[in-house]
C-alpha cells in the first residue's frame, strides 16, 4: 500500500466513554499507512520524497502531502502560510471554539461585520439547502445537539421524546438565516448553526490555493475531505479507497483522482446510541437520523462541492435513485459512488 492511499476510515478514532458505552467519531476518508497523530510532524528526508504533514482542523483528523522537487524550504514556508489559513478558516467555523464567528452567532443570534469567508461559505450552504429541498439545512445544529445531549452526555438508551424532536425540529429552518452584506441574523432565538457539513472541503479548498499560490502543483490535501491535484511525479494518479460501512477498517472499492476531490458522508462516522440505531446524519425535515450503514461519496472538482453533495445525498433513500440522480445534477462535473448495507457499491453521474 502506497503512502499515497487514502482508506476510509482505518485504525484511527477519536472515542468518548459514556454510560450507554463508546460513541465513535470516525474520519470518513484517511490517510492510511501514516504515523500514529501526535500533535503534527514534518518528512522530508530524502529530496525525491514528499513533504508530508499530519494533524486536526476541525476538531478531525488532517494531512498533507506536497510533492516539491527537493525545495525543502520552499515547501516548508509553504506548509507555515497553510497552517496559518487552517487556523484563520477555524477562527470562524469552528464549533470546538467560544469565540469563532459560527460559535459566536449561535450565541448571540446575530453577527456583524463577518468575514468575506465567513458569507461565502454560509451563502454556499443556503444554496445547497435550496437545491436540495433542505435536506442539506446549516441550520440543524438544534436536532444534533438534542440527539447528542440525550445520548451522549445523558446516557440514555431509549430515544427522546416525540415532543423533544418535535420541539427541536422547530428551531430548525434555512429559511431563517439572514444574510445582509456582512452581518448574519438567526430569525428564532435557540436556532444555531452548523458548517461541518461543508467546512472540511472549504478548508481543504482553502489550503490547496495557498500552496499553489506558492509554486506547488502536485498535492494530496486533506483537511476532513482530500483533494488531489495534478498526478505524483511518476506520471500516476492518487489512490482513494473508500470504506465498507459495515467494516470501516476495510476498503470496497478505489477510487484513482486527479484534479478533483472526494468526499463521503456515512452514519457510521458517528453512532451515537448503544444499539446503533441513531447516527449523526439528521434528516432535518424529518427529525430522524440516517441508517448506520450506508455511504454516499462524491467525486468532484472541488472539495466544498463534493462536501456539500455527500449529505444530502445520503439523506435520499437509496431506493430513490432519480431523486439522488436530479441533485447530483445540480453540481455540473460530480458523480457519486454508493455503498447499501449489503455492502453492494453503485455509481451515479
Amino acid at each position: 500500500m502506497s503512502n499515497s492511499f487514502i482508506h476510509a476510515p482505518h485504525a484511527i478514532e477519536v472515542t468518548a466513554k459514556t454510560k450507554t458505552g463508546t460513541v465513535k467519531r470516525r474520519r470518513l476518508l484517511m490517510m492510511a499507512a501514516i504515523l500514529p497523530l501526535v500533535g503534527w510532524r514534518l518528512q522530508h528526508n530524502a529530496e525525491a520524497a514528499p513533504l508530508r504533514w499530519e494533524g486536526m482542523a476541525l476538531g478531525a483528523p488532517a494531512s498533507l502531502v506536497l510533492y516539491h522537487g527537493g525545495d525543502t524550504q520552499r515547501a516548508q514556508a509553504a506548509l507555515t502560510a497553510t497552517l496559518a489559513e487552517v487556523s484563520r478558516m477555524e477562527a470562524m467555523f469552528s464549533l470546538f471554539r467560544a469565540d469563532s464567528w459560527l460559535s459566536t452567532l449561535n450565541r448571540a443570534g446575530r453577527v456583524d461585520n463577518a468575514p468575506p469567508e465567513f458569507i461565502e461559505l454560509l451563502r454556499t450552504a443556503l444554496d445547497m439547502a435550496e437545491l436540495s429541498h433542505g435536506l442539506f439545512d446549516p441550520s440543524v445544529q438544534p436536532l444534533w445537539s438534542l440527539y447528542y445531549d440525550h445520548f451522549v452526555v445523558g446516557g440514555n438508551t431509549q430515544p427522546p421524546t416525540a415532543d423533544k424532536v418535535a420541539a427541536a425540529k422547530a428551531l430548525v429552518g434555512w429559511h431563517g438565516v439572514q444574510i445582509s452584506g456582512a452581518s448574519v441574523t438567526l430569525a428564532h432565538p435557540g436556532m444555531g448553526l452548523t458548517l461541518n457539513s461543508v467546512g472540511q472541503g472549504y478548508i481543504t479548498d482553502r489550503c490547496v490555493a495557498v500552496l499553489r499560490a506558492h509554486g506547488f502543483s502536485q498535492m494530496l490535501v486533506d483537511m476532513g475531505e482530500p483533494r488531489a491535484m495534478a498526478a505524483k511525479p511518476d506520471g500516476s494518479a492518487w489512490q482513494i479507497g473508500l470504506a465498507d460501512p459495515r467494516d470501516p477498517s476495510r476498503s470496497l472499492h478505489t477510487l484513482s483522482l486527479l484534479d478533483q476531490a472526494v468526499a463521503t458522508s456515512g452514519g457510521y462516522g458517528t453512532i451515537l446510541d448503544a444499539a446503533g440505531l441513531y447516527t449523526h446524519l439528521i434528516n432535518p425535515l424529518t427529525g430522524r437520523t440516517a441508517p448506520a450503514y450506508e455511504s454516499v461519496s462524491v467525486v468532484a472538482p472541488t472539495a466544498t462541492q463534493a462536501n456539500a453533495l455527500s449529505t444530502p445525498l445520503t439523506l435520499i433513500p437509496s431506493s430513490d435513485v432519480s431523486a439522488r440522480l436530479a441533485l447530483l445534477r445540480t453540481q455540473p462535473g460530480c458523480r457519486a459512488i454508493c455503498i447499501n448495507d449489503a455492502g453492494q457499491v453503485s455509481e451515479l453521474s
